[in-house]
């Protein structure tokens, strides 16, 4: 296993982020820290990927690669060959390239995203 080396000492908030993406029922937001960048996911009940973030995408299913923490709420994820987890408040998460995910219940989920959060729910440029 390789290791991340980080060489300089910063912080940034995310509630004065470098870049706010705002597809239906989302709140993104991104700082970048070092080499690193880090998104929080704000997505609010009845927010589902293949209905929010397709849209902005273009793809048939997430393609992007997950590696995050649930802060609050509940998301469920479900792969193209049939996987499936619940990811709630306290988890931390893998997801592989090729699954869609919807909010459960009435609680927004909240996420940090360590990942995907440079590419996720942006369309091509």
């Amino acid at each position: 296993m390789s290791a991340n080396v980080v060489t300089q000492l910063q912080v940034k908030s995310h509630n004065s982020p470098d870049e706010k993406r705002r597809p239906d029922k989302s709140e993104i937001d991104i700082v970048s820290v070092g080499d690193y960048t880090i998104g929080r996911f704000n997505f609010e009940p009845g927010w589902r990927w293949s209905e929010c973030i397709k849209p902005v995408v273009h793809t048939d299913s997430c393609q992007n690669s997950h590696v995050g923490f649930c802060v609050s709420g509940k998301l469920t994820v479900e792969t193209t060959d049939g996987g499936r987890i619940d990811i709630g408040a306290g988890d931390s998460y893998t997801i592989p390239p090729g699954h869609d995910a919807w909010v459960e219940g009435g609680d927004p989920f909240v996420g940090v995203e360590f990942l995907s959060a440079a590419s996720f729910a942006k369309g091509a440029e």
